[in-house]
């Protein structure tokens, strides 16, 4: 209803508009020529003409749809408009003329139709210029409509396209753990450690059921993440027993940010494997979260033999790598994942994104 009106005030508007250019056109022109002129009496006229025209314009955009100019290869759309434009042009001059008759009645000494052939020249060909304005006006719209239908399927398929990018990067991190853990329980079950086995297997079946909970969430708040950290560094504390320290530095106001779903797991996981594994003592890890500005500040450190600096990259497994590629897809550059080596002290990955408090809405589905 509302874009209904609009319309009615756009076209009320444009009538307007071209009622007046036509009467100043007129009443300068008459005061040239004649040295006065009424503009009361030239309003009226013309302002009747721009009425009319703007009554004719649904007719006029309906013509248009109806025989397009392309129809019969051009030749037969473009000669139905111009005969339609011509006829509508001899009919709005007519009944100006008949119009003129009955409000100032004046006398045609020669006859009505002589005096319309005489008095006819050509700025009456206007009527036929506003005729075909209206179609460019009706190509112009299509044609923006036309545009805004292909940028929104275009932004439509890109935003497929990135959930179905996410929807598979994700799906990698699955597997990648699962083997992982798997592995361990192999491990225990050959050194038949049979109780930590089937210890680690409820604790796994317990952390997929709680990822299954959140499956198809795009965001997870921290809080839920380090919930789900804390199922997970329990499944790893079997395979390391005691060498296996987690310490948290969360700031309690960043709790409730929302992150990625499982962006800090493959961080830890990569930790724990990279950091805490080689060495053959306790190992320690730590994750920290603190607001900076409006960013949120995410790190993992672990105290292993650290990496050369060129080999920092090199190094970047699946988890690391997919972790990168999800906070491209989903923040731009406004999103970073850096890491920093420590030789012989550790490895520190960082990461940087925008904060945004439990009412954010960003969400991609699965």
């Amino acid at each position: 209803m509302n874009a209904r009106w609009a319309q009615i005030a756009l076209l009320v508007a444009g009538a307007v508009l071209v009622g007046a250019v036509l009467t100043l056109e007129v009443y300068f022109n008459t005061r040239a020529t004649h040295g006065a002129a009424d503009l009361i009496d030239i309003a009226i006229p013309q302002f009747g003409r721009a009425a009319m025209w703007a009554a004719l314009v649904p007719l006029i955009l309906r013509l248009r749809e109806l025989v397009p100019l392309a129809r019969g290869t051009w030749a037969g759309g473009m000669s139905f408009h111009l005969a339609v434009s011509f006829g509508v042009m001899a009919v709005f001059y007519l009944g100006r003329m008949w119009a003129y008759t009955l409000w100032f009645e004046p006398t045609w000494p020669e006859g009505f139709w002589r005096m319309a052939l005489q008095n006819f020249y050509g700025r009456n060909i206007i009527d036929m210029t506003y005729y075909w304005a209206v179609i460019a006006f009706g190509y112009g719209l299509e044609y923006h409509q036309r545009y805004k239908d292909e940028e929104l399927k275009a932004s439509q398929l890109e935003t497929r396209l990135v959930e179905t990018e996410l929807q598979a990067l994700r799906q990698q991190l699955h597997p990648h753990f699962l083997f992982n853990t798997l592995n361990t329980i192999a491990v225990l079950v050959r050194e038949r450690r049979s109780e930590d086995a089937v210890n680690l297997i409820a604790r796994l079946s317990a952390l997929l059921r709680l990822s299954l909970d959140q499956r198809g969430v795009a965001e997870v708040t921290l809080q839920q993440e380090l919930e789900f950290i804390d199922h997970y560094v329990e499944i790893q504390k079997v395979r390391f027993s005691d060498r296996l320290t987690v310490q948290q530095d969360i700031a309690p106001e960043v709790r409730s940010a929302r992150i990625p779903h499982l962006l800090l797991q493959p961080l830890v996981e990569n930790a724990i494997v990279h950091g805490i594994a080689p060495k053959s003592g306790p190992g320690r890890l730590e994750i920290a979260a603190r607001r900076s500005g409006a960013d949120l500040l995410l790190e993992v450190r672990d105290d292993g033999p650290g990496l050369p600096d060129g080999r920092m990259r090199a190094k970047e497994g699946v988890g690391l790598c997919n972790t990168r590629e999800r906070l491209a897809r989903l923040y731009g550059a406004r999103a970073q994942l850096s890491l920093q080596t420590r030789p012989g002290r550790g490895v520190c990955v960082q990461v940087v994104l925008p904060y945004r408090a439990d009412s954010g809405e960003l969400r991609v589905q699965s």
